[in-house]
């Protein structure tokens, strides 16, 4: 099916002197379909979307990606905070941060993907439409005084499109992951679909480090095309 993004764009006034915001974005609930799937596969067209996000390689238990992952929070939580500035950006709007996705790929393909030093990774955080290219720049530099992080510098702010995909929610432990995607792939194949590339994608809703492994609910997403 075809999504739509039709956002709802916060009506902002000022009620003596304080800035008044009447409306907040919640991924959750105005873009549950693609943050909050169903347990079953679906097939899904995805349009654009811009994102602040940032490449790495080796295994994101390591240093790297802890600090990637950092960077990524600060810069979104500096546009988020921005209608506290004098000058707060024109279309600003609330809305809840989204969450952290990554497009997972091997250096060396003929390695297994549980050989985590081998993998590759752009991690990502969806932002509103407000920001623009321009802000971007101020805001990193804004964070580099207030939160210095040398990968704040590798950031890169652009639109990305994910069209034709199979997605759907997985629950449990990333190692678990694999059972998931045998389903997709048999869902794309009764539906005359065929997985057209390696690379997935994950959306983390759950984090590792507070949540019941067994419980954790991560969505998974990988590019289809029709089956010739």
């Amino acid at each position: 099916m075809l999504l739509s993004y039709l956002l709802v764009y916060s009506s902002v006034k000022r009620v003596r002197g304080v800035i008044a915001i009447s409306k907040k974005i919640d991924y959750k609930k105005d873009y549950k379909s693609i943050y909050v799937p169903g347990n079953n596969p679906v097939i899904m067209d995805i349009g654009e979307m811009p994102f602040i996000r940032i490449s790495g390689e080796g295994d994101p238990n390591g240093e790297e990606f802890a600090r990637a992952t950092e960077a990524l929070y600060s810069l979104s939580y500096a546009v988020k905070m921005s209608y506290k500035h004098k000058n707060m950006p024109a279309g600003y709007y609330e809305y809840t941060v989204f969450p952290l996705e990554g497009i997972w790929d091997l250096i060396d393909k003929s390695k297994p993907p549980t050989n985590k030093s081998n993998l590759k990774y752009t991690l990502m955080i969806r932002q509103p439409d407000f920001l623009t290219s321009a802000l971007f720049l101020a805001f990193v530099e804004q964070t580099k005084k207030k939160k210095p992080n040398p990968y704040l510098d590798q950031l890169i702010f652009a639109t990305m499109t994910d069209g034709l995909c199979c997605q759907m929610m997985h629950i449990g432990s990333f190692d678990s992951e694999p059972e998931s995607f045998s389903r997709m792939e048999s869902y794309c194949r009764e539906q005359g679909y065929v997985r057209s590339d390696k690379t997935h994608r994950e959306i983390y809703l759950s984090d590792p480090r507070r949540s019941d492994l067994s419980k954790m609910k991560t969505v998974l997403r990988f590019p289809v095309i029709r089956n010739k």
